[in-house]
Protein backbone atom coordinates (compact mmCIF):
# COMPACT_ATOMS: atom_id res chain seq x y z
CA UNK A 1 0.00 0.00 0.00
CA UNK A 2 1.37 3.39 -0.97
CA UNK A 3 1.95 5.57 2.08
CA UNK A 4 0.47 9.07 2.15
CA UNK A 5 -0.87 9.08 -1.37
CA UNK A 6 -3.21 11.89 -0.36
CA UNK A 7 -0.52 14.50 -0.78
CA UNK A 8 -0.81 16.59 -3.92
CA UNK A 9 1.78 19.29 -4.34
CA UNK A 10 1.77 21.85 -7.10
CA UNK A 11 4.96 23.49 -8.30
CA UNK A 12 3.68 26.41 -10.31
CA UNK A 13 5.45 29.26 -12.08
CA UNK A 14 2.95 31.93 -11.15
CA UNK A 15 2.12 34.95 -9.05
CA UNK A 16 -0.24 34.38 -6.16
CA UNK A 17 -3.28 36.59 -5.77
CA UNK A 18 -4.40 38.12 -2.49
CA UNK A 19 -4.86 35.70 0.38
CA UNK A 20 -8.25 34.05 0.71
CA UNK A 21 -10.01 33.13 3.93
CA UNK A 22 -13.43 31.90 4.91
CA UNK A 23 -15.21 30.62 8.01
CA UNK A 24 -14.59 26.97 7.19
CA UNK A 25 -10.96 27.56 6.18
CA UNK A 26 -9.15 30.31 8.15
CA UNK A 27 -5.80 31.65 6.97
CA UNK A 28 -2.64 33.40 8.08
CA UNK A 29 -0.03 35.52 6.28
CA UNK A 30 3.53 34.97 7.49
CA UNK A 31 7.09 35.91 6.58
CA UNK A 32 9.11 32.75 5.90
CA UNK A 33 12.52 34.46 6.03
CA UNK A 34 12.79 33.63 9.76
CA UNK A 35 11.75 29.95 10.05
CA UNK A 36 11.33 29.87 13.82
CA UNK A 37 9.25 33.07 13.87
CA UNK A 38 7.13 31.76 11.00
CA UNK A 39 6.36 28.59 12.96
CA UNK A 40 5.76 30.58 16.14
CA UNK A 41 3.23 32.82 14.37
CA UNK A 42 1.38 29.78 13.02
CA UNK A 43 1.43 28.15 16.46
CA UNK A 44 0.14 31.32 18.15
CA UNK A 45 -2.62 31.93 15.61
CA UNK A 46 -3.87 28.35 15.60
CA UNK A 47 -2.93 27.09 19.07
CA UNK A 48 -6.57 26.29 19.80
CA UNK A 49 -6.89 24.15 16.67
CA UNK A 50 -3.54 22.45 17.32
CA UNK A 51 -4.40 21.51 20.91
CA UNK A 52 -7.90 20.43 19.89
CA UNK A 53 -6.57 18.21 17.11
CA UNK A 54 -4.03 16.61 19.45
CA UNK A 55 -6.75 15.85 22.00
CA UNK A 56 -8.93 14.18 19.35
CA UNK A 57 -6.20 12.33 17.45
CA UNK A 58 -6.91 8.57 17.75
CA UNK A 59 -3.23 7.57 17.85
CA UNK A 60 -1.18 10.35 19.48
CA UNK A 61 -1.91 9.59 23.14
CA UNK A 62 -2.97 5.96 22.80
CA UNK A 63 -0.07 4.69 20.66
CA UNK A 64 2.51 7.24 19.52
CA UNK A 65 3.44 8.78 22.88
CA UNK A 66 3.54 5.41 24.72
CA UNK A 67 5.73 3.96 21.96
CA UNK A 68 8.03 7.00 22.04
CA UNK A 69 8.61 6.30 25.74
CA UNK A 70 10.01 2.82 25.00
CA UNK A 71 13.66 2.14 24.21
CA UNK A 72 12.90 1.24 20.57
CA UNK A 73 10.56 4.19 20.16
CA UNK A 74 13.03 6.69 21.58
CA UNK A 75 15.75 5.39 19.27
CA UNK A 76 13.45 5.73 16.24
CA UNK A 77 12.35 9.27 17.15
CA UNK A 78 15.98 10.26 17.77
CA UNK A 79 17.05 8.84 14.39
CA UNK A 80 14.21 10.58 12.55
CA UNK A 81 14.98 13.84 14.34
CA UNK A 82 18.69 13.70 13.54
CA UNK A 83 18.32 12.89 9.84
CA UNK A 84 15.58 15.45 9.16
CA UNK A 85 17.15 18.22 11.26
CA UNK A 86 20.45 17.69 9.44
CA UNK A 87 18.92 17.87 5.94
CA UNK A 88 16.24 20.50 6.66
CA UNK A 89 17.45 22.75 9.53
CA UNK A 90 15.12 25.61 8.52
CA UNK A 91 12.01 23.43 8.60
CA UNK A 92 13.12 21.95 11.90
CA UNK A 93 13.16 25.50 13.29
CA UNK A 94 9.62 25.96 11.94
CA UNK A 95 8.49 22.88 13.89
CA UNK A 96 10.11 24.19 17.06
CA UNK A 97 8.32 27.50 16.50
CA UNK A 98 4.96 25.75 16.01
CA UNK A 99 5.44 23.88 19.29
CA UNK A 100 6.50 26.98 21.24
CA UNK A 101 3.83 29.20 19.72
CA UNK A 102 1.04 26.74 20.48
CA UNK A 103 2.35 25.94 23.99
CA UNK A 104 2.65 22.24 23.17
CA UNK A 105 5.67 19.97 23.54
CA UNK A 106 8.07 19.50 20.65
CA UNK A 107 7.69 15.73 21.05
CA UNK A 108 3.93 15.90 20.45
CA UNK A 109 4.45 18.04 17.35
CA UNK A 110 7.18 15.68 16.10
CA UNK A 111 4.95 12.64 16.55
CA UNK A 112 2.17 14.27 14.51
CA UNK A 113 4.62 15.03 11.71
CA UNK A 114 6.37 11.64 11.84
CA UNK A 115 3.29 9.47 12.43
CA UNK A 116 3.51 7.87 8.96
CA UNK A 117 7.16 6.99 9.59
CA UNK A 118 6.50 5.61 13.09
CA UNK A 119 3.12 3.84 12.93
CA UNK A 120 4.34 0.90 10.77
CA UNK A 121 6.75 -0.07 13.56
CA UNK A 122 3.96 0.08 16.15
CA UNK A 123 1.51 -1.96 14.06
CA UNK A 124 4.29 -4.46 13.36
CA UNK A 125 4.60 -5.01 17.13
CA UNK A 126 0.84 -5.13 17.79
CA UNK A 127 -0.79 -7.02 14.95
CA UNK A 128 -4.27 -6.62 16.41
CA UNK A 129 -4.12 -2.83 16.09
CA UNK A 130 -5.43 -1.21 12.93
CA UNK A 131 -3.84 1.95 11.58
CA UNK A 132 -6.21 3.98 9.43
CA UNK A 133 -4.00 5.86 6.96
CA UNK A 134 -5.39 8.79 5.03
CA UNK A 135 -7.10 7.91 1.80
CA UNK A 136 -7.09 10.39 -1.09
CA UNK A 137 -8.17 10.24 -4.72
CA UNK A 138 -6.78 12.07 -7.76
CA UNK A 139 -7.76 12.48 -11.39
CA UNK A 140 -5.44 14.15 -13.91
CA UNK A 141 -5.69 14.78 -17.64
CA UNK A 142 -3.62 16.80 -20.10
CA UNK A 143 -5.16 17.02 -23.57
CA UNK A 144 -7.47 19.81 -24.77
CA UNK A 145 -8.19 20.11 -21.05
CA UNK A 146 -5.17 20.30 -18.74
CA UNK A 147 -6.51 19.81 -15.23
CA UNK A 148 -6.20 17.97 -11.95
CA UNK A 149 -8.84 17.05 -9.39
CA UNK A 150 -8.08 15.91 -5.86
CA UNK A 151 -10.04 14.76 -2.80
CA UNK A 152 -8.21 15.65 0.42
CA UNK A 153 -9.20 12.88 2.81
CA UNK A 154 -8.09 12.27 6.39
CA UNK A 155 -9.12 10.70 9.66
CA UNK A 156 -12.37 12.26 10.83
CA UNK A 157 -10.50 13.76 13.81
CA UNK A 158 -8.76 16.18 11.42
CA UNK A 159 -12.05 17.72 10.30
CA UNK A 160 -12.28 21.38 11.39
CA UNK A 161 -8.55 21.40 12.23
CA UNK A 162 -7.31 22.83 8.94
CA UNK A 163 -6.14 26.23 7.69
CA UNK A 164 -4.26 28.01 4.90
CA UNK A 165 -0.75 29.38 5.29
CA UNK A 166 0.38 32.11 2.90
CA UNK A 167 4.13 32.60 3.31
CA UNK A 168 6.32 35.28 1.76
CA UNK A 169 9.89 34.24 0.92
CA UNK A 170 12.92 36.52 0.93
CA UNK A 171 13.24 36.17 -2.86
CA UNK A 172 9.91 38.00 -3.39
CA UNK A 173 8.27 34.66 -4.09
CA UNK A 174 5.56 33.09 -1.96
CA UNK A 175 3.65 29.89 -1.36
CA UNK A 176 0.18 28.96 -0.18
CA UNK A 177 -0.35 25.69 1.69
CA UNK A 178 -3.40 23.81 2.96
CA UNK A 179 -2.20 22.80 6.41
CA UNK A 180 -3.30 20.29 9.04
CA UNK A 181 -3.06 21.74 12.56
CA UNK A 182 0.27 20.92 14.18
CA UNK A 183 2.01 19.86 10.97
CA UNK A 184 4.43 21.54 8.60
CA UNK A 185 2.92 23.24 5.55
CA UNK A 186 1.93 21.17 3.70
CA UNK A 187 1.39 17.44 3.86
CA UNK A 188 -1.85 18.03 1.94
CA UNK A 189 -1.52 20.39 -1.04
CA UNK A 190 -0.01 23.73 -1.90
CA UNK A 191 1.28 25.96 -4.66
CA UNK A 192 4.08 28.46 -5.01
CA UNK A 193 4.90 31.58 -6.95
CA UNK A 194 7.92 30.16 -8.73
CA UNK A 195 6.74 28.50 -11.13
CA UNK A 196 -0.19 1.46 6.38
CA UNK A 197 2.74 0.19 4.27
CA UNK A 198 4.61 -3.11 4.37
CA UNK A 199 7.17 -2.96 7.24
CA UNK A 200 10.05 -3.94 4.94
CA UNK A 201 9.25 -0.91 2.75
CA UNK A 202 9.95 1.49 5.63
CA UNK A 203 13.45 2.72 6.50
CA UNK A 204 13.83 3.51 10.19
CA UNK A 205 15.17 7.02 10.77
CA UNK A 206 14.90 8.13 7.14
CA UNK A 207 13.62 11.44 5.79
CA UNK A 208 9.99 12.18 6.68
CA UNK A 209 7.43 13.01 4.02
CA UNK A 210 6.29 16.20 5.80
CA UNK A 211 9.79 17.66 5.46
CA UNK A 212 9.95 16.73 1.76
CA UNK A 213 6.52 18.28 1.23
CA UNK A 214 7.62 21.49 2.94
CA UNK A 215 10.75 21.64 0.77
CA UNK A 216 8.65 21.14 -2.36
CA UNK A 217 6.79 24.39 -1.65
CA UNK A 218 10.00 26.32 -2.36
CA UNK A 219 10.93 24.57 -5.61
CA UNK A 220 11.62 27.02 -8.45
CA UNK A 221 10.61 24.88 -11.44
CA UNK A 222 9.39 21.42 -12.38
CA UNK A 223 12.93 20.04 -12.60
CA UNK A 224 13.79 21.26 -9.10
CA UNK A 225 10.49 19.89 -7.77
CA UNK A 226 11.37 16.46 -9.15
CA UNK A 227 14.77 16.61 -7.48
CA UNK A 228 13.11 17.49 -4.17
CA UNK A 229 11.06 14.29 -4.09
CA UNK A 230 13.63 11.83 -5.48
CA UNK A 231 15.65 11.34 -2.30
CA UNK A 232 17.64 8.17 -1.64
CA UNK A 233 16.96 8.08 2.10
CA UNK A 234 13.17 8.51 2.28
CA UNK A 235 11.58 6.72 5.23
CA UNK A 236 8.32 5.79 3.47
CA UNK A 237 6.75 5.98 0.03
CA UNK A 238 4.72 8.90 -1.20
CA UNK A 239 2.80 10.04 -4.27
CA UNK A 240 3.05 13.57 -5.65
CA UNK A 241 1.00 15.32 -8.30
CA UNK A 242 3.06 18.23 -9.62
CA UNK A 243 2.07 20.69 -12.31
CA UNK A 244 3.73 23.65 -14.02
CA UNK A 245 1.41 26.09 -15.75
CA UNK A 246 4.14 27.64 -17.91
CA UNK A 247 5.20 24.36 -19.50
CA UNK A 248 1.61 22.99 -19.35
CA UNK A 249 2.82 19.78 -17.77
CA UNK A 250 1.30 17.55 -15.10
CA UNK A 251 3.28 14.65 -13.65
CA UNK A 252 2.60 11.99 -11.06
CA UNK A 253 5.64 10.87 -9.08
CA UNK A 254 5.60 7.69 -7.01
CA UNK A 255 8.46 7.33 -4.54
CA UNK A 256 9.58 4.62 -2.14
CA UNK A 257 12.35 4.08 0.37
CA UNK A 258 15.90 3.28 -0.76
CA UNK A 259 15.85 5.75 -3.64
CA UNK A 260 13.12 4.15 -5.75
CA UNK A 261 10.86 6.40 -7.82
CA UNK A 262 8.84 6.56 -11.02
CA UNK A 263 7.69 9.65 -12.95
CA UNK A 264 4.61 9.52 -15.17
CA UNK A 265 3.74 12.49 -17.37
CA UNK A 266 -0.02 12.84 -17.71
CA UNK A 267 -1.46 12.81 -21.22
CA UNK A 268 -4.82 12.57 -22.97
CA UNK A 269 -5.85 9.40 -21.11
CA UNK A 270 -7.38 10.33 -17.74
CA UNK A 271 -5.22 9.07 -14.88
CA UNK A 272 -6.90 8.05 -11.60
CA UNK A 273 -4.82 7.47 -8.47
CA UNK A 274 -5.85 6.28 -5.04
CA UNK A 275 -3.67 4.67 -2.36
CA UNK A 276 -1.75 2.08 -4.36
CA UNK A 277 1.25 2.28 -6.65
CA UNK A 278 0.26 2.52 -10.30
CA UNK A 279 3.57 2.69 -12.19
CA UNK A 280 6.38 2.00 -9.69
CA UNK A 281 7.04 -1.74 -9.49
CA UNK A 282 7.01 -2.46 -5.77
CA UNK A 283 5.47 -4.95 -3.36
CA UNK A 284 2.37 -3.52 -1.68
CA UNK A 285 -0.70 -4.41 0.31
CA UNK A 286 -3.81 -4.93 -1.82
CA UNK A 287 -5.80 -2.20 -0.11
CA UNK A 288 -9.54 -2.84 -0.37
CA UNK A 289 -10.49 0.84 -0.37
CA UNK A 290 -8.08 1.62 -3.20
CA UNK A 291 -9.18 -1.41 -5.22
CA UNK A 292 -12.84 -0.44 -4.86
CA UNK A 293 -12.19 3.19 -5.76
CA UNK A 294 -10.13 2.23 -8.81
CA UNK A 295 -12.86 -0.14 -9.96
CA UNK A 296 -15.54 2.53 -9.55
CA UNK A 297 -13.43 5.17 -11.31
CA UNK A 298 -12.89 2.81 -14.24
CA UNK A 299 -16.66 2.74 -14.80
CA UNK A 300 -17.08 6.51 -14.85
CA UNK A 301 -16.25 9.07 -17.57
CA UNK A 302 -13.55 11.59 -16.65
CA UNK A 303 -12.79 13.83 -19.63
CA UNK A 304 -14.50 17.09 -18.56
CA UNK A 305 -14.62 19.20 -15.41
CA UNK A 306 -18.15 18.11 -14.56
CA UNK A 307 -17.29 14.44 -15.12
CA UNK A 308 -14.16 14.59 -12.95
CA UNK A 309 -15.88 16.47 -10.12
CA UNK A 310 -18.80 14.06 -10.32
CA UNK A 311 -16.36 11.17 -9.96
CA UNK A 312 -14.65 12.79 -6.96
CA UNK A 313 -18.08 13.26 -5.37
CA UNK A 314 -19.20 9.68 -6.03
CA UNK A 315 -20.68 7.68 -3.12
CA UNK A 316 -22.10 4.73 -5.07
CA UNK A 317 -19.86 2.19 -3.30
CA UNK A 318 -21.29 2.21 0.22
CA UNK A 319 -18.35 0.40 1.81
CA UNK A 320 -15.52 2.25 0.07
CA UNK A 321 -16.83 5.45 -1.56
CA UNK A 322 -14.58 7.85 -3.44
CA UNK A 323 -16.13 10.77 -1.55
CA UNK A 324 -15.80 9.84 2.13
CA UNK A 325 -18.20 10.88 4.87
CA UNK A 326 -17.05 8.84 7.88
CA UNK A 327 -17.26 7.21 10.30
CA UNK A 328 -13.43 6.88 10.24
CA UNK A 329 -12.33 8.76 7.13
CA UNK A 330 -13.73 12.05 5.87
CA UNK A 331 -13.18 14.14 2.73
CA UNK A 332 -11.99 17.51 4.05
CA UNK A 333 -12.29 19.30 0.71
CA UNK A 334 -11.90 18.84 -3.04
CA UNK A 335 -9.42 20.68 -5.25
CA UNK A 336 -9.85 21.58 -8.91
CA UNK A 337 -6.88 22.93 -10.87
CA UNK A 338 -7.42 24.32 -14.37
CA UNK A 339 -3.92 24.72 -15.78
CA UNK A 340 -4.95 26.72 -18.86
CA UNK A 341 -7.30 29.03 -16.96
CA UNK A 342 -4.61 29.33 -14.27
CA UNK A 343 -7.08 28.90 -11.46
CA UNK A 344 -7.20 26.67 -8.39
CA UNK A 345 -10.53 26.11 -6.65
CA UNK A 346 -11.14 24.57 -3.22
CA UNK A 347 -14.62 23.11 -2.63
CA UNK A 348 -15.69 22.57 0.98
CA UNK A 349 -18.65 20.33 0.16
CA UNK A 350 -19.41 17.49 -2.18
CA UNK A 351 -17.97 18.54 -5.57
CA UNK A 352 -20.72 16.83 -7.55
CA UNK A 353 -23.35 19.05 -5.91
CA UNK A 354 -24.91 21.86 -7.94
CA UNK A 355 -24.33 24.05 -4.86
CA UNK A 356 -20.55 23.53 -4.95
CA UNK A 357 -19.64 27.05 -6.15
CA UNK A 358 -21.33 28.83 -3.24
CA UNK A 359 -18.62 28.01 -0.69
CA UNK A 360 -15.72 27.67 -3.12
CA UNK A 361 -12.39 29.47 -2.71
CA UNK A 362 -10.82 30.46 -6.04
CA UNK A 363 -7.15 31.38 -6.50
CA UNK A 364 -5.82 33.10 -9.61
CA UNK A 365 -2.49 31.63 -10.69
CA UNK A 366 -1.48 34.47 -12.97
CA UNK A 367 1.77 33.92 -14.87
CA UNK A 368 4.64 36.28 -14.21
Amino acid sequence: MLQSICFSSFAIKSAISAMHSTDWLPSINVDASDPYHMGWQIGQRFKGLIKSRMSKDPFLYSQLLPYAATHDGQQLVDALSASNKNLYPRYWSELQGIADGSYTSLLEVLLLNFRKEIMPFITCRTKNEVYDAEECSDVAICSSLAALGHNEDANVSVQDHIFLVHASLSSEASFTAFTLAGELPSCAFGFNSYVPPLPDEVVAGGIGRNFVSRDLLESTCLEVALQCVQLKNLAVGHSYNIFDICSRKIVNVETASRGRFSVKEIGATPFFHANMYRHLDISQVQDESSLHRHARAADLPKFTKDEILSLLGDTEDELYPIYMQGPVLHTLCTIWVDVDARKLTIYSGRPSSIERERSALVFDLTAQ
